[in-house]
């Protein structure tokens, strides 16, 4: 038993010391969100009571696998112990337990993640379309940009999301034909693009930089193809990015059923043929 506990603790050890370095992060990508340490923090503490309760677990096997060895004779027998009620039940607790206290911390980081301010510093209109990404930036309001601007991607053609960093970003979330799933992986966050049923949440991108976006739900033929880029950059680039939209032909909002009639029209005609 000693020798268990001892493999754990060695185990522990090693993922906390963990933690004041990259390999804090275990897998995930470089957080680029104030919301993100809610699941990262559940993933790590996660990894650490899976070390843990494995460490037990091995260690256990190899004690007995030591003490219980095959030498000169016949292999000690270890003491038989049936209808030993309290380990009974510590073999049931244990388990509801630790799961207990796993679904306590997910729930708690899952009302963060979705948790909504009355009043974000920007929207963007998101919609999911065979195969790409329609953003539309809501500035009307805006003084500083006095428009709502949209890009709409293609195959051939990856759109960009340009979001200002430090300030509160709702993205409203719909579908154009299928069930989609808007996922920005250093978001530590996604959610599904469903149609005729707008999902939205918050988010407040603070590092800069370009991260990727994709599709996180199979959506048919092309679903690989449904990426984006996310540039996270300064108020100032934001608002001449959505200004320059607005002046180059893309002013306005665009609306789940334009994005039907305009985004990809060859697919329109094949499934008129079929």
């Amino acid at each position: 038993m000693r020798a268990g506990v001892a493999a754990a603790a060695g185990l522990a050890l090693v993922a906390l010391s963990a933690c004041s370095g990259q390999g804090a992060r275990l897998g995930l990508p470089e957080a680029a969100s104030a919301e993100a340490p809610n699941v990262g923090n559940l993933w790590v503490g996660a990894w650490i009571a899976s070390f843990v309760v494995g460490g037990i677990v091995w260690g256990l096997i190899g004690w007995a696998v030591i003490r219980y060895r095959r030498k000169d004779g016949d292999a000690p027998a270890p003491r038989q112990t049936t209808y030993h009620l309290p380990l009974e039940l510590l073999y049931t607790l244990v388990p509801f337990l630790i799961v207990g206290v796993l679904f306590f911390y997910t729930v708690k980081a899952q009302d963060a993640m979705i948790s909504q301010t009355d009043e974000p510093d920007v929207v963007v209109n998101v919609v999911g379309q065979k195969w790409s990404w329609t953003f539309s930036y809501m500035e009307e309001d805006n003084p500083d940009i006095g428009a709502d601007a949209h890009t709409v991607g293609t195959l051939e053609s990856i759109p960009d999301l340009y979001l200002p960093v430090d300030k509160t970003v709702r993205f409203n979330l719909n579908s154009a034909d299928v069930i989609h799933s808007f996922w920005v992986p250093s978001f530590y966050f996604k959610m599904d693009v469903i149609p005729g049923q707008e999902n939205s949440f918050d988010v407040t991108p603070n590092r800069l930089g370009t991260y990727d976006g994709k599709c996180a739900e199979l959506c048919g033929e092309y679903h690989a193809l449904m990426l984006f880029k996310v540039h996270i950059v300064t108020e100032e680039e934001y608002e001449a990015y959505v200004r320059d939209l607005a002046e180059n032909g893309n002013e306005g909002a665009r609306l789940v059923q334009d994005t039907i009639q305009n985004a990809l029209p060859s697919t329109e005609t094949d499934e008129e043929h079929s």
